[in-house]
């Protein structure tokens, strides 16, 4: 447990404006650092630990490269247990991530947002009076383009957002910003992989869209009434080919310019409102 001299604030309900807080060091000399409107970091081995083991919501775990001992294997194992994202970095990294204090060599970034379970959303949103809408992406990493598709799923009536735990944008203070607050009003899902989410779409008979240059198919001429879930892909590998063997419908939008692509959150508002267009007619 944590030392007697350390005073925790649970920030609740979406962490509000990510109140600034300073905790003590416990006896263990593990620390919990700031929670700005930057970011928001723990940082001590079993601070860490101790997050993990009380259900938050972990974005990322760094790491200082060649770290061992007995607390470390611990956090290790909880990290291979709960499947979480690592990176390993030079201790400047950590350095700068905790402002300099005594990070022990680890630095955790925590979500701000609750995540939904993907089982439990489907099936609420099938006895919901509404057609699903889901969207799922892929791989992709930019925080800004996160935060833009967010925003623009939540004013089209997207039911969720499912990502993957691994190799993701994060949710974190600058995709709630970009978001414009709509991180906190649409429920956003993490699961394992991308095709658990289409097995579980498949078997709730939810059909799935990808949106891919490798197709004859407009988006205009898919039928966009029924339940769907829409595919996007990572800003540079576009939709992994393993997921687009496996999904229903392949779709593009036409570029009558000489540029050969878009920007995946304008294409992704671009599938979202034809959706919208469809489902109004």
């Amino acid at each position: 447990m944590l030392g007697d001299n350390l005073s925790i604030l649970k920030v609740n309900d979406k962490y509000l404006d990510l109140i600034r807080t300073i905790f003590l060091p416990s006896k263990d000399n593990a620390y919990l650092c700031q929670m700005t409107t930057e970011a928001t970091n723990i940082f001590g081995i079993r601070a860490i630990i101790e997050a993990i083991e009380s259900g938050s919501s972990i974005n990322k775990i760094y790491l200082q490269k060649g770290l061992r001992g007995e607390l470390f294997y611990e956090l290790n194992k909880l990290i291979k247990t709960k499947k979480l994202t690592t990176s390993l970095v030079p201790v400047e990294k950590l350095n700068r991530l905790s402002k300099n204090n005594n990070h022990q060599g680890a630095v955790a970034q925590i979500s701000p947002v609750d995540f939904h379970d993907l089982e439990t959303l489907i099936e609420e949103t099938i006895d919901s009076d509404t057609t699903p809408l889901f969207l799922l992406l892929d791989q992709l990493s930019d925080v800004r383009n996160f935060g833009a598709i967010i925003r623009t799923a939540e004013c089209t009536g997207v039911n969720g957002i499912i990502i993957q735990k691994n190799g993701s944008a994060p949710v974190n203070a600058e995709t709630i910003k970009t978001s414009a607050g709509a991180a906190f009003k649409i429920p956003i899902c993490r699961v394992d992989h991308i095709k658990d989410a289409l097995f579980l779409l498949e078997a709730s008979e939810i059909k799935t869209l990808a949106a891919t240059e490798k197709t004859e198919d407009s988006i205009y001429d898919i039928d966009l009434n029924q339940p769907v879930a829409i595919v996007m892909g990572s800003e540079h590998r576009g939709v992994n080919p393993s997921i687009l063997k496996m999904v229903d419908y392949k779709a593009k939008l036409p570029l009558l310019g000489k540029i050969a692509s878009l920007n995946v959150s304008v294409a992704c508002g671009a599938f979202l409102y034809e959706t919208v267009r469809q489902r109004m007619s």
